[in-house]
């Protein structure tokens, strides 16, 4: 069986198709499975092991600079790449309009959610078969039950798996602080990751964290500024920092989307949430817990603190967390 999935972004939302990606492997032995997807998570893509090809969809480039797509012919190949063959099946399991209008392209019966279900309704219309998956579960959840109507399988007393597992530790054990992400109401405080980086030096574990761009720069230096076992990577890629995540004896995150990765992957992962939501998009894997904001006001799913508009770091609401209370949480995942 011939099958395109088409879920473009973001890098989250990538890691949750795994699961659906196991079952259908599972399912149909044999499976040739190919991904449309943006550029940027294509290696993240690549990282499960029933993805035969991708094909790198720049969208978010392309409609940057429409003209030059255009002229360059890169539409075109995209197109070409999209329709070379025919497929049993083509799921997008995004349910944007710029998902379905990707899925499109392809020769084969579309699938994806319905319109009461799909993020934009209007995608609906552009399928063949469309599945009624309501917004009350997990998305990871919701994939899979999609995948299996469209695939024509069953989910009973087959139980979740990414299809990832994690890499076997060499050398000094060591933790990955994952305190980057896209909103400052989601960072947690700098004095927070320094007093757990303390908690892991006595405890005998090394840290390790990386930066993408200045502010994540400086504050990861902030962290571990005085702190012997806290160790700052060059600039990576996400094909270099799978794999250190995946090796890792524990992550705590951000509501990031490397969070995600980490607890696909099965590692120990303690996710930070504040602002944000994270019963239907959180973390998802056998060893994943969520330390959430206990103030009335969150979540508010807001990138700027309404009751501390002044802080750029570590809103109230994640500031309440403390150091020790995931140092113990993350203890007795690994435990």
């Amino acid at each position: 069986m011939k099958v395109l999935v088409v879920k473009l972004s973001s890098l989250g939302d990538v890691v949750h198709t795994f699961p659906a990606l196991t079952d259908a492997m599972a399912a149909h032995p044999g499976l040739e499975l190919d991904w449309a997807v943006e550029e940027a998570f294509a290696p993240v893509a690549r990282l499960h092991p029933a993805v035969r090809n991708t094909i790198v969809v720049p969208l978010r480039r392309m409609l940057r600079k429409p003209l030059k797509a255009l002229r360059s012919g890169e539409l075109a190949h995209i197109r070409a790449a999209l329709g070379a063959g025919r497929y049993d099946v083509v799921i997008d399991a995004q349910g944007l309009m710029k998902s379905a209008v990707v899925a499109s392209l392809a020769q084969g019966t579309r699938h994806g959610f319905d319109r009461a279900s799909a993020r934009e309704g209007l995608a609906a219309l552009i399928y063949h078969r469309r599945h009624h998956m309501p917004e009350v579960e997990h998305m990871a959840v919701r994939i899979r039950k999609l995948f299996a109507a469209a695939l024509g399988y069953s989910l009973d007393g087959r139980p979740a798996d990414a299809g990832l597992a994690p890499a076997p530790q060499a050398g000094m054990a060591y933790l990955v602080f994952l305190h980057g992400t896209t909103w400052p109401t989601k960072t947690w405080t700098r004095a927070g990751w320094r007093a757990l980086a303390e908690h892991a030096g006595a405890a005998g574990l090394d840290i390790r964290l990386f930066a993408h761009g200045e502010v994540e720069r400086a504050r990861a230096e902030a962290i571990a500024e005085g702190l012997p076992n806290v160790h700052l990577l060059p600039p990576q890629t996400l094909e270099t920092l799978a794999p250190v995540i995946a090796g890792a004896a524990g992550v705590v995150s951000a509501d990031t989307g490397l969070g995600h990765l980490a607890a696909a992957y099965g590692v120990p992962t303690v996710g930070l949430y504040g602002p944000t939501d994270p019963r239907l998009t959180g973390l998802f894997g056998p060893r994943a817990v969520e330390l959430k904001a206990t103030r009335d006001c969150a979540p508010c799913e807001k990138a700027r603190c309404r009751i501390a508009p002044q802080v750029t770091e570590g809103p109230p609401c994640l500031a309440d967390i403390s150091a020790a209370e995931v140092w113990r949480t993350l203890v007795a995942l690994r435990a």
